[in-house]
């Protein structure tokens, strides 16, 4: 089985019931790893992380841990950054034993075409986030942060992120003209090509088809109200909610 899942949004102290939405994620985890090949983490894992040349975020030992135990044994795991966590400069590849994506990535899974990334910054609209995003990946601007002391920048940045994530508020579906990251994928080149395109960044639990009638736009949702995930057995792909038999996902 290869299994995605992305938006867990932990943090280092108990903020949006992170400890025990970890052990939520440590337990299903856990479960997975007895039939998983692949697992793709599609980006914010963490409400915040930044790569010193000597230190990194406090907390969340539990799924670095457990991360760590699937990597040792054998289960090849992918992790694209997102909006919240892009600032990875090689030590979870050092210590956990994964491959790190910067940016969208296709993949040829089973006998099936995937486009796989976090999401942020992609398809039409929301310019004021790009125009922080190319700060943000700009190498003097990380440099300057990197000067910063931990005790400084890392809860500056963690006030900054949680901003972010407040302003969201309830995320709500209206159409498929109103979804940014449809479109993206609606109007890819690579469309007639792909079977699916996976992302996560939007927070809804999402399984759309293309104007073509074929390829799937399928959003992994979040861990903090949905736990939710897809699973992928080499020919067909299911969105799947983890002990939330309420929960359900948009689609047609």
């Amino acid at each position: 089985m290869i299994y995605f899942a992305s938006d867990f949004h932990l943090t280092p102290d108990d903020e949006i019931n992170s400890r025990s939405r970890e052990a939520m994620i440590v337990s299903w985890l856990k479960e997975i790893q007895r039939d998983a090949r692949q697992l793709f983490l599609l980006g914010d894992l963490f409400d915040f992380w930044f790569e010193y040349g000597h230190v990194v975020p406090k907390g969340n030992v539990r799924l670095l841990g457990q991360i760590a135990v699937m990597s040792d044994a054998g289960i090849d795991i992918h992790l694209f950054p997102g909006n919240h966590d892009q600032w990875t400069f090689g030590y979870l590849e050092e210590e956990l034993g994964i491959k790190v994506h910067p940016v969208p990535k296709t993949f040829h899974l089973g006998s099936k075409d995937f486009f796989l990334g976090h999401g942020d910054g992609l398809g039409p609209g929301d310019n004021g986030y790009k125009r922080i995003k190319k700060v943000f990946g700009n190498q003097g601007a990380r440099t300057l942060f990197r000067w910063l002391h931990p005790e400084w920048g890392i809860p500056l940045a963690r006030k900054w992120s949680r901003r972010s994530r407040m302003t969201h508020g309830e995320e709500k579906y209206l159409d498929k003209s109103s979804e940014w990251l449809f479109q993206f994928a609606n109007t890819h080149p690579q469309r007639e090509q792909m079977d699916y395109f996976i992302f996560g960044h939007r927070h809804l639990p999402l399984d759309l088809t293309l104007d073509n009638g074929r390829t799937r736009y399928i959003n992994l949702g979040e861990w903090m109200n949905y736990r939710s995930y897809a699973r992928f057995d080499g020919k067909d792909i299911e969105l799947l909610f983890y002990q939330n038999p309420e929960a359900r996902f948009i689609g047609q």
